[in-house]
């Protein structure tokens, strides 16, 4: 693994402990060496990750619309920042940059981008971990719901553990770095 993926918040959130982890877990990517792959803004949670990857000694690419530039103050003091024409351009351009994705705290962008990399997954498009990262049971309802859908059978038990779950960033990576894909197809024979 060279470069991990993070999903997270344009805001900061109100719980102080969502930005210490978000900055734990910038410093601990930059410490192991890895790359750091991200929306590329310098607003909320995604400036306090990537300002610890640079700060730990860590390379860090973002990848930001075009139409957010200026909404999700672009950061320009990366290694890198590649401005793309849409949202879907944005992801396909993280996913091809990465090698595995944490998710940390986050609202609804965060979590279309996480659900919709899970999928790409489901689906066979890559084979790449994804680890949903929080402190303090943030991402239970998440986990909750997808043991309904598992329950209600729209989901499959190999699909629910592509993604897994960490509550300190060393563990995030290390569930990643020993992040095995399922061999099982999304469709029955």
């Amino acid at each position: 693994m060279q470069a991990v993926c993070v999903f997270c918040g344009a805001s900061p959130g109100r719980d102080p402990a969502h930005a210490a982890l978000a900055a734990a877990t910038g410093a601990a990517i930059g410490l192991r060496g890895l790359r750091m792959v991200y929306g590329g803004g310098r607003a909320g949670l995604m400036g306090v990750v990537a300002d610890a990857a640079l700060a730990a000694g860590g390379e860090v690419y973002g990848v930001i619309p075009q139409a957010l530039r200026e909404r999700e103050l672009q950061h320009t003091g990366i290694t890198r920042l590649s401005v793309v024409p849409d949202m879907h351009s944005r992801k396909a351009q993280m996913n091809e940059w990465s090698d595995g994705f944490i998710v940390l705290p986050g609202g609804i962008g965060t979590l279309e981008e996480a659900v919709e990399i899970q999928s790409w997954s489901q689906l066979g498009f890559h084979r790449k971990g994804i680890v949903y990262l929080d402190e303090d049971g943030f991402w239970d309802p998440f986990f909750a719901l997808t043991q309904r859908m598992l329950e209600g059978g729209f989901l499959r038990a190999p699909h629910r553990a592509i993604a897994v779950r960490a509550h300190d960033p060393d563990a995030a990576i290390d569930a990643l770095l020993a992040w095995t894909p399922s061999t099982e197809s999304r469709w029955p024979a």
